[in-house]
């Protein structure tokens, strides 16, 4: 059978970006392929749960995650409820699954000083040195997801207002303030780009050197080869701006709701999981000014 109805779904109802819906295609077109190596049979509606646990053993045996394996098993999960919906099938083969077990880690925010050295040190005399010093200020003064700083396009910032659109999840707008210093980088690297000969996606905030949009990759590796020189954390990912930007807020005392609204979250759960630094923080503050511990 065809998952082009559920494609569809994705995009016209739930209204998925282009790169979630693709996660989807992707984990659903990986078990299909299981099946027809098992079974010489790929049919989607003919599956049982002997099936979806063969799929979970074989993902494991190539040294998957957990949480990785959980988010593939999640999509066919969805599928499933779909067909389900449309009548396609009565039952859904995953209804009684339980997700794999997830230990919590424990994600380290950069500190202050660090983003700073990496700011301070980054070489802005050239095209390629302007853009990094943008990804890094961008990711980490509004908070945003790697994907979300790839889709920037220029009209998205207001300079009078200084202030930038982000299209989030399910394609859900927000506005995010700009400091003055972010504002006056993104003018110096505008300026800069320029001077490029070839600019092939000229709509496009970011591009690279040749004039082409950057990739989510790129953006990886710009933000762990500058933190990486700077930092002894082991992770030094994008998602470790995105998650100093909030844990710094909340331990300037920002309201959670605020911060929330900040990152895209659509729920205050979410939101929360940033919040135990910020209450090392206070217990810091706590102990060194409670008037009972002097």
């Amino acid at each position: 059978m065809t998952i082009q109805p559920f494609i569809d779904y994705l995009f016209l109802e739930k209204n998925y970006s282009s790169h979630t819906v693709l996660a989807y295609k992707n984990d659903i077109e990986a078990f299909q392929k299981m099946l027809f190596e098992v079974h010489d049979d790929a049919d989607l509606t003919k599956v049982n749960y002997s099936d979806v646990r063969r799929w979970i053993v074989n993902l494991v045996d190539k040294g998957l995650t957990n949480k990785s394996i959980n988010r593939k098993i999640s999509s066919l999960n969805t599928f499933y409820k779909f067909l389900q919906r449309t009548q396609v099938l009565e039952s859904n083969p995953l209804a009684r699954h339980k997700a794999l077990k997830v230990s919590k880690t424990l994600q380290v925010p950069f500190s202050e000083d660090e983003i700073d050295t990496v700011l301070n040190t980054i070489p802005t005399d050239t095209f390629e040195g302007l853009r990094d010093k943008l990804i890094v200020e961008l990711f980490y003064t509004p908070g945003r997801r790697r994907i979300e700083l790839v889709q920037l396009q220029i009209s998205d910032i207001d300079f009078h207002q200084k202030r930038l659109k982000v299209l989030g999840k399910r394609n859900k707008e927000r506005l995010i303030p700009l400091l003055a210093t972010v504002v006056d980088t993104i003018e110096m690297y505008l300026k800069e780009r320029q001077t490029l000969e070839h600019k092939v996606d000229v709509k496009d905030l970011f591009i690279t050197k040749k004039g082409k949009r950057v990739y989510p990759e790129l953006v990886y590796r710009v933000i762990n080869t500058y933190f990486k020189k700077i930092s002894t954390k082991v992770k030094t990912s994008p998602h470790i701006l995105r998650h100093s930007f909030a844990t710094h807020l909340l331990n300037k005392g920002a309201d959670l709701n605020a911060v929330k609204e900040l990152l895209g979250h659509t729920s205050l759960a979410a939101t929360q999981v940033y919040t135990h630094n910020s209450m090392a923080e206070l217990k810091k503050i706590y102990t060194k000014s409670h008037p009972r511990n002097q």
